[in-house]
């Protein structure tokens, strides 16, 4: 169904967007900071799920849609920023309470929670709608038929990519958390970190050039 050239050529091409830091990256760097990796691989869970949904949704033709429709873009676009800002104000709020094994109850996140956050982070991530509505249908080969087919195949790709890339990310960002996390001066300071980070992600995100 698939030939070499669409493989490697889409392959490399989802390779150079998704190693770009983006959403989804900074999202699993941020979760890995401020509640440990766990937490962070659920939300990378989440996250792909996500993605895996928008993929889908392009392949079957209402990516499309949403990708040429200003409003229904923009509106994705807001909703996705506006929930990591209040995620990051959260992060925030509760940066002196990431102390391995002493956080309250109300400090810490589940793994479903965790992974539920990470789906709508996914379904809410431009770059996705970017690299599955914009930069996937070029690979595409009409003659050969069965596009939303071909159209999956090559998105599993991407996908695939992106857990990998957000799962390495998330892992050396919670090592690093772990040194900072015994000393609750550092655990503090790593808190507030994650929490901004979040927060400068959403409000990056709202501002982020117009889709074309």
């Amino acid at each position: 169904m698939l030939s070499l050239d669409q493989v490697l050529g889409f392959g490399l091409a989802a390779l150079i967007l998704i190693v770009i830091p983006g959403p989804s990256v900074l999202f699993a760097i941020s979760r890995a900071v401020v509640y440990g990796r766990r937490v962070a691989l659920a939300s990378v869970v989440g996250n792909t799920v996500g993605l895996f949904m928008v993929m889908t949704l392009v392949a079957v033709g209402l990516g499309t849609f949403v990708a040429q429709s200003i409003v229904v873009f923009t509106v994705l676009k807001f909703a996705g920023a506006g929930y990591l800002i209040w995620l990051g104000i959260q992060a925030f709020r509760h940066r002196g309470e990431i102390e391995l094994g002493n956080a309250p109850d109300r400090a810490r996140l589940g793994w479903r929670d965790a992974a539920r956050q990470g789906l709508l982070v996914g379904v809410s991530n431009p770059k996705a709608f970017m690299i599955f509505a914009a930069v996937l249908p070029p690979f595409v080969v009409t003659d050969r038929g069965a596009i939303p087919l071909q159209m999956f195949l090559l998105g599993m790709i991407a996908v695939a990519t992106g857990l990998v890339c957000d799962t390495s990310w998330a892992l050396a960002a919670a090592r690093v958390r772990d040194w900072f996390a015994r000393s609750p001066r550092r655990a503090s300071s790593l808190g507030s970190l994650g929490g901004t980070s979040m927060i400068g992600l959403g409000v990056g995100m709202a501002f982020s050039g117009q889709q074309h």
